[in-house]
């Protein structure tokens, strides 16, 4: 059983107004349960990228916590943080000429002392992972030749050979066309344990997460399911834009329609 606990985090980068990714948080606050899958929402800008990155123990929170399994993080190894959380970011690791098994078999490092090898379980993981993702076959492909759909599914490989307890994506589905997207999101889901996840796509959030938490200027401002929290007047007052929402013919969870200006 794996729950993640966000409390209270505030946090200012160094060097405010010249880091893309970096936005300040004022008292956020969010949980993630064991098995679901959780969206953070919000306009560009609004803190996602800097709230995810203080939930898997990379950017120290000024003020709050950050709880795994009720274990503070920050009082945790970044080794014990490895074996047990995976992340899937926008950017594309440098990969030096790696090829893709061994980009994947990078998810097994936290699991091993700094001599071991290699095991069968490892090579069957790696194996499994490729299998998962949709890319049997091309663990000796060179990763930095892959396209960029290619390349998300690699890092998602890796992040399952990790076999991690809770799983963080910062906008997973950004490279990918739609027939990928909505296939890692539903590999995601199948997965069964915690998600912790940014998405742009406010339909694909709607589709998949159990529970969506709004982020605007840094702190969270609406949580609830999708049905509660995707409201007109929500979507006009944090991004501005006017909405027709409706319900999915086939599912049943809210379906945005933009209404864009005559």
């Amino acid at each position: 059983m794996t729950s993640l606990n966000l409390t209270n985090i505030s946090w200012t980068p160094l060097g405010q107004g010249h880091c893309h990714h970096s936005f300040q948080l004022r008292d956020a606050s969010l949980h993630v349960a064991t098995g679901e899958f959780v969206g953070l929402i919000g306009p560009n800008g609004s803190g996602k990228t800097s709230l995810l990155r203080c939930a898997w123990r990379f950017s120290k929170p000024d003020n709050g916590e950050v709880r795994l399994d009720q274990q503070n993080v920050w009082k945790q190894s970044s080794r014990w943080c490895a074996q047990r959380i995976a992340v899937v970011l926008q950017e594309f690791p440098d990969a030096f000429g790696l090829s893709v098994c061994e980009v994947v078999a990078m998810g097994r490092t936290p699991h091993k002392g700094l001599f071991d090898g290699d095991t069968i379980e490892d090579r069957n993981l790696v194996k499994s992972a490729l299998e998962s993702v949709g890319l049997p076959g091309f663990e000796d492909h060179e990763f930095s030749t892959l396209s960029g759909g290619e390349k998300q599914r690699v890092i998602l490989a890796r992040a399952l050979a990790q076999q991690p307890r809770l799983l963080i994506l910062d906008e997973p589905t950004n490279h990918l066309d739609p027939r990928y997207q909505l296939q890692l999101l539903q590999l995601v889901k199948r997965l069964k344990i915690g998600t912790l996840a940014s998405l742009h796509d406010l339909n694909l959030a709607a589709a998949f997460c159990d529970r969506l938490y709004v982020i605007e200027h840094g702190r969270i401002v609406a949580s609830g399911t999708p049905r509660e929290v995707l409201t007109d007047t929500l979507l006009r007052n944090v991004f501005g834009v006017e909405a027709l929402i409706d319900e999915h013919p086939l599912h049943g969870y809210p379906r945005i329609t933009w209404i864009t200006q005559s």
